[in-house]
């Protein structure tokens, strides 16, 4: 073949290739063709998008973030999955820490000592054959005869068991006192707070003793959908407060910590850092001293998600209830050295914190959406501070927003 020749041989080659025409394609897209698997599944279902950065101020609302990130499709389960998404997300980004032979010590399953000459370390591992050793029954009969740890492990456990099923077989409380349906007029109020006309910066409320301030835009936190801000989660601790005094035979004396207590508290320059909330709890302030409650509820915010530390003085115990179902041992941890640091400093008194129990409630009633975190944690500081049961749901959020805009109003928590 001559070198013209081959050159038009692989022009008509290369021709052939590039034209589409030569290779007719299906003029119908074929039903089996995998395009079809997608229409019908949302696009926030796909592709789950960050934490947006306004998830952090005070306004955020749920139901517009999705409403934009996802025009047309709302998740059937409320954005759950996608709320869960992000607080894994938040305690990966906060929790993950690259550990090095140099930052940490060597574990059981590392093996710490350098060996140099192979054959001198299988020697030493083997035992002389002159070296008398007892038999085997006797050495097994000895470590029968040692006290099992576990067994201490395992009847503590058992007990936990028995007291979470003693708890759930309890029978539901009545909750028509919980449950008391708003009136006309309140309801009233309650949606021109939430959607009526006027100045977002309008002050509806000023709660005097605390100087915590609600206006227009703070209180639409409490909207369906609405994640809840700081300073309406601290005016309602405020009003647990009260309630307590004013009802000392219908309420345990409780103390309740605002939502800042624990990021002082636990976000020093060194991590824990008690100096940094020392002076919250003089007598002076307070007028009584924490050994004497019955219960202390902690605000913990996770970021992006709102959950509650118990420390029970009475029952010795240090709760953690999380509306999702999650745990972080840091936090029990965190308040057990804060509580006996604090006994020690206001009372003079020392506490076996060793002879308490962490416990996780797993028996807590849990959110089905993406939004109510907020309204569970102060149900939970509501239902407890009374003695009462968590005998509620998620079905009774959208109540339970529109009683505690009616409550901020009044001041006065019912």
């Amino acid at each position: 073949m001559t070198t013209d020749a081959g050159r038009i041989f692989f022009f008509r080659k290369r021709h052939r290739l590039a034209d589409d025409d030569h290779f007719p394609r299906p003029k119908h897209r074929r039903l089996h063709e995998p395009r079809f698997l997608f229409d019908a599944v949302p696009c926030c279902l796909l592709r789950r998008p960050p934490i947006p950065p306004e998830a952090g101020v005070s306004a955020f609302d749920m139901g517009n973030f999705l409403s934009n990130a996802c025009p047309g499709c709302m998740p059937k389960d409320g954005a759950l999955g996608m709320y869960r998404d992000w607080t894994d997300a938040s305690k990966d980004a906060r929790d993950l820490t690259v550990a090095t032979r140099d930052g940490v010590g060597l574990g059981h399953g590392v093996l710490s000592r350098r060996i140099l000459d192979p054959r001198k370390a299988a020697l030493q591992a083997v035992v002389p054959p002159w070296e008398k050793r007892e038999p085997h029954y006797k050495d097994a009969l000895k470590k029968a005869r040692l006290p099992d740890k576990r067994l201490g492990e395992l009847e503590a456990e058992a007990r936990l068991q028995k007291e979470k099923l003693d708890e759930l077989r309890k029978p539901k409380e009545d909750l028509s006192q919980f449950l008391l349906p708003l009136t006309a007029e309140d309801e009233e109020v309650v949606h021109d707070c939430l959607y009526g006309s006027g100045s977002s910066n309008q002050v509806l409320v000023l709660h005097e003793s605390s100087n915590i301030e609600i206006s227009k835009e703070k209180i639409r936190c409490l909207r369906p959908h609405g994640w809840l801000n700081d300073e309406v989660i601290n005016l309602f601790l405020e009003l647990l407060k009260e309630r307590g005094l004013r009802e000392p035979k219908r309420s345990l004396k409780c103390h309740f910590f605002n939502t800042f207590f624990y990021k002082k508290l636990a976000c020093g320059k060194n991590g824990y850092d008690y100096k940094s909330v020392k002076r919250w709890t003089t007598h002076r302030k307070l007028g009584y001293e924490l050994i004497e409650c019955d219960k202390i509820f902690v605000p913990v915010h996770q970021r992006v998600h709102w959950c509650l530390a118990i420390i029970n003085m009475k029952a010795k115990t240090l709760q953690y209830l999380d509306s999702l179902g999650g745990n972080d041992p840091r936090v029990p941890e965190m308040l057990a050295r804060y509580i006996v640091e604090e006994v020690k400093d206001k009372s003079n008194k020392e506490i076996d914190i060793n002879s308490w129990t962490k416990e996780v409630v797993d028996y807590v009633p849990l959110q089905q959406n993406g939004y109510d975190c907020g309204m569970f944690m102060l149900k939970y500081m509501d239902f407890l501070s009374r003695g009462a049961s968590l005998s509620f749901g998620q079905e009774h959020m959208e109540y339970f927003r529109k009683r505690t805009v009616k409550e901020i109003i009044k001041l006065r928590a019912d």
